[in-house]
């Protein structure tokens, strides 16, 4: 049995959840003054590269499906290596977003542009049953496609035009994994070794209930997933 919190009667456990409730309340004004000033930044045109779908050869502004706004998330992706050996980080991100009509209502598009070639990368988006939209960017040199990947990316349409908005990559990317927001209000929290947490608490090495027995977590919901042979990649 891990270690549980204090015990207390209900007044003086509301007392405390509303001291914190204040606390929370600063956190996200912070966080909507951070907001409008995202919303102030310049930004910087883009070129409109071809891409590879499912249908073939596209480009960049045809992933806006006629709307004014774009949202893409670069995936990782190890070419020439096996699908339980692609990026589980990735993986929860998209795991945690498989829909996008309220994006759409707001006039936003999203899609996933992947950095391998499209010859695995169908195969693999076929695998996961993603439902959104994927491109493979193998090949393309120029920013921000040539950099890192495991990024969300954010860009403008002015006519036939393209300009990128805003960027984020590591931690800047949790909006989008929605598994750890939750587990951010429990007791136990994330339960990994890098959280402040009292004596005793649950801890495990940072990341590593993405991964299980060889494959991103998620990939073990998939029909045909089985036992795995192959030696475990990690990447962040």
């Amino acid at each position: 049995m891990p270690a549980i919190p204090p015990i207390v009667d209900h007044r003086t456990w509301l007392d405390q959840r509303t001291s914190l409730l204040a606390r929370e309340k600063a956190h996200t004004r912070e966080g909507d003054a951070i907001a409008a000033a995202r919303r102030r930044l310049p930004m910087t045109e883009i070129e409109n590269v071809e891409l590879v779908g499912a249908d073939g050869p596209v480009r960049l502004l045809d992933l806006f499906q006629g709307r004014q706004q774009l949202v893409v998330y670069l995936h990782m992706f190890h070419s020439g290596q096996p699908i339980e050996q692609q990026c589980e980080g990735c993986t929860l991100t998209q795991w945690n977003f498989q829909e996008a009509s309220y994006l759409n209502e707001e006039g936003v598009s999203y899609a996933v542009i992947c950095e391998g070639p499209w010859a695995e990368v169908g195969p693999f988006r076929e695998f996961m049953g993603y439902p959104q939209p994927w491109y493979s960017a193998d090949g393309v040199d120029v920013p921000p496609f040539n950099g890192g990947y495991g990024t969300i990316v954010c860009f403008l349409r002015v006519g036939d035009r393209i300009y990128e908005t805003y960027e984020t990559t590591d931690r800047g990317v949790e909006p989008m994994m929605t598994t750890l927001k939750l587990l951010d209000l429990t007791v136990y929290g994330r339960q990994e070794s890098w959280e402040d947490s009292p004596e005793d608490w649950p801890q495990r090495a940072a990341y590593s209930f993405w991964r299980r027995d060889g494959r991103p977590t998620g990939q073990w919901t998939r029909p045909g997933a089985g036992p795995v042979a192959h030696g475990e990649a990690h990447c962040r």
